[in-house]
């Protein structure tokens, strides 16, 4: 099981489409929670911040071992993340993950994730 904390930094200018993006997933969650099946996430959280005049995403994940890549899905879903993923995600700030210092999930939850 992966548990992971990135942080990416958002292109400037396209904080009106980062609103749209959450909006779209949030609108089509149904949708979106299909495709985490394939992928063996059990949990995806979006957060965002502003520090310094630039905004970040902050993706938290739960993940087991060998599920498919959402880069290489081809649902439509994914297909249209991935495509706001390109037009908001600023290539050439480096990713920064933040190091798991301690994974606290209860036994009856942890036994489930396979």
């Amino acid at each position: 099981m992966d548990v992971e904390l990135t942080r990416f930094r958002v292109k400037k200018g396209k904080s009106e489409v980062v609103d749209e993006w959450l909006t779209f997933l949030n609108d089509h969650m149904e949708e979106v929670l299909v495709t985490l099946e394939g992928e063996k996430m059990y949990v995806e959280t979006i957060f965002r911040e502003t520090l310094d005049g630039a905004e970040y995403l902050y993706w938290y994940s739960v993940q087991g071992t060998g599920g498919e890549a959402v880069e290489s899905s081809t649902h439509w879903i994914d297909e249209k993340h991935m495509a706001y993923w390109r037009e908001c995600i600023d290539p050439d700030f480096e990713a920064v993950d933040l190091s798991v210092e301690a994974v606290m999930i209860a036994p009856h939850v942890r036994s489930q994730m396979k």
